[in-house]
């Protein structure tokens, strides 16, 4: 349903994968180590994360989600160190901007699972075999960046949640060519449903509190005829399906801090890289299109850039791509209860415009684009 007005309080809000992983920053077929991101975001210098930052800083939100930005306990080497060394500074064509609040947390990428997760006949503990796929713990994790204050007591996070205790989930049916269970019954009594994790992450915009509903789910590929990951992401989009029929099909869900049930605010924004679409790629469209076209979001107008339009000009989902390898892939979905939409867009410069620099290709910044609404907050709580 669509809602465009007049603007009167309004927050932008964003979503970027930024690629700010450790294998961008080493050569191919190098060792990884885990450290590479944090070594240079102790600098001001690095021209990805430089360019990272011009483009955050071009579209200037109020919240916004990076996933992909490897996690460490360690704030400041991590985003505070990219606050500081790089928002916080002037970049070439824009000015330095400020998060005062952020959150973090451990992602499931690159924790060992303890079993044999892809049948190799190895438990290795990392890649396929960890609960989200990383060679080292924190790989492609998540942050979320606000101007305004989060209320850290009131987060809920899914981490632990298991995939097997989802009610009619594609798990049991994952199959190899004999017609066997894909995993192990060891397995599928420890695998987690999220690849990374998935929060619920309240802020408090001057007084009205917006709950970020954030994840990453893994790509529907990379697998083989069983599409383990394939199913993996069906369920880990339906997971937010469920969250929000909250009178309904959530009962099953428990948080990590052991709290049962589904949402239970009111004006909500659904962000991420979730990885599906419902016209194009290879994921399962329903978990997706459930959740574009659930009865309590805005899912029209979808954002839209002319960069991306004529970056595939026979395509006619074009203009809506979020990434260079054409395909809406990343959502700022908000709740049909107290917002409105006053403009949305993807960050995507055509090939005229200066800052095409900015996103020329993955080395530049991301094979992501910056995804971006600014709603009106409307005064029904």
């Amino acid at each position: 349903m669509s809602q465009i007005v007049a603007a009167s309080e309004t927050l932008k809000v964003a979503t970027f994968n930024v690629s700010m992983e450790a294998t961008n920053y080493v050569a191919r077929e190098s060792d990884i180590k885990g450290n590479e991101l944090f070594e240079r975001l102790a600098t001001s210098e690095n021209p990805h994360i430089k360019n990272i930052a011009a483009i955050i800083q071009r579209i200037n939100p109020d919240i916004i989600l990076l996933n992909e930005f490897d996690y460490t306990p360690d704030e400041n080497k991590g985003v505070k160190a990219f606050v500081k060394h790089y928002l916080n500074k002037d970049q070439p064509g824009s000015k330095g901007i400020d998060y005062p609040y952020y959150y973090i947390a451990p992602v499931n990428t690159g924790v060992d699972s303890g079993v044999d997760l892809n049948r190799d006949g190895v438990a290795s503990g990392k890649g396929d075999d960890a609960f989200g796929y990383g060679v080292y713990p924190g790989q492609y994790g998540m942050v979320l960046l606000s101007k305004f204050p989060i209320d850290k007591s009131k987060i809920r996070t899914f981490q632990l949640f298991k995939w097997r205790d989802m009610p009619n989930n594609m798990l049991t049916t994952i199959q190899d060519k004999q017609g066997k269970s894909w995993y192990s019954a060891d397995a599928q009594d420890v695998l987690r449903l999220s690849s990374k994790s998935h929060w619920d992450v309240p802020v408090n915009v001057n007084g009205k509190t917006v709950h970020i509903l954030a994840s990453h789910p893994t790509p529907p590929v990379f697998d083989g005829p069983e599409d383990r990951n394939g199913k993996r992401n069906h369920d880990e989009v339906r997971f937010w399906v469920d969250y929000l029929n909250a009178g309904q099909n959530a009962a099953y869900i428990y948080d990590d801090q052991g709290q049962h049930g589904g949402f239970s605010g009111k004006r909500f924004v659904v962000l991420g890289d979730l990885n599906s679409s419902q016209d194009e790629g290879d994921s399962y469209k329903d978990a997706i299109g459930g959740l574009i076209n659930h009865t309590t979001i805005i899912s029209e107008p979808a954002p839209m850039s002319e960069g991306g339009k004529r970056h595939s000009p026979d395509n006619p989902f074009a203009a809506t791509h979020t990434a260079g390898w054409r395909m809406r892939a990343d959502y700022v979905l908000p709740s049909e209860y107290g917002f409105s939409i006053k403009q949305s867009g993807i960050f995507w410069p055509t090939e005229q415009q200066a800052d095409y620099v900015l996103i020329k290709n993955r080395e530049s910044s991301s094979d992501h684009r910056l995804v971006w609404a600014e709603l009106v907050l409307t005064d029904n709580d």
